[in-house]
């Protein structure tokens, strides 16, 4: 047996199989294995633990992308001293991701500029980050989604496409109101998702007034219903985080 030849061989059969950090890492692998004494078995763990590690990282990169996140901001970059009306230990938990095993949803609840859109973000790159089918959107632009594939003939698709997710983080409910035809259609897909899914929800309109949002008293009961049933609600309060540094040079 040549070990010149050999070694060549595994090069070329790693080729062969894709495996690029196998093949990169080779030479300080089999060093560190010769060095150290380790087993047949050993040097396998270490090596294909580079492959490994590449391939995970590039499936979070991937699942955080298709997420579609308007901004990459995570729950460290959020300043909880700015907005004490928040229980930072309830949303700590809320990263365990206890709530998706639970198919429990979340609503955000306050004014415009606290944090809600951040937050809710932020736990949704999280779930993202554990390999949890995740995707944010807009109210407004999802009701428009859904009329087009209405239009189209594949609004059950489109339903279903929104329903697959594991976690579904729908943005800015009550920004616009809603005509009856569409809050149907919204309904269908809560009503698709219901004890079978997550969703975190983000508003400024206080539930008593989500009728005027979706102008149908009975329908807007019948989503709030499925929303707020297995749910935790976390109201927030206080000054708009986007007018801070504003505010600060006010008070100076």
């Amino acid at each position: 047996m040549n070990p010149g030849t050999n070694y060549q061989h595994l090069l070329n059969n790693l080729e062969y199989l894709k495996l690029k950090q196998m093949m990169v890492h080779l030479n300080q692998v089999i060093d560190f294995s010769v060095q150290n004494q380790l087993s047949f078995v050993d040097t396998l763990i270490k090596l294909t633990n580079y492959e490994i590690d590449v391939r995970e990282q590039n499936m979070i990169h991937s699942m955080v992308k298709v997420g579609a996140f308007p901004h990459l901001k995570e729950v460290k970059d959020f300043d909880f001293d700015f907005q004490p009306s928040i229980n930072q230990q309830q949303i700590f938990d809320f990263l365990t991701l206890r709530f998706i095993e639970k198919n429990e949803n979340i609503v955000f609840l306050g004014p415009s500029g606290v944090g809600k859109t951040h937050l809710a973000t932020s736990i949704g790159i999280h779930a993202a980050k554990k390999r949890t089918s995740t995707y944010f959107i807009k109210c407004h632009d999802l009701i428009q989604n859904l009329k087009r594939a209405r239009l189209e003939n594949h609004l059950e698709n489109r339903l279903k496409h929104y329903a697959k997710y594991k976690l579904l983080i729908i943005d800015e409910i009550g920004y616009l109101p809603i005509d009856q035809e569409d809050a149907k259609m919204f309904f269908q897909l809560i009503d698709m998702r219901y004890e079978k899914r997550s969703t975190i929800f983000t508003t400024n309109i206080n539930f008593k007034a989500w009728d005027e949002v979706f102008q149908e008293p009975k329908l807007a009961n019948a989503i709030l219903d499925r929303i707020l049933h297995h749910a935790t609600v976390v109201t927030m309060v206080g000054n708009s985080y986007r007018l801070k540094d504003h505010l600060a040079k006010e008070n100076e």
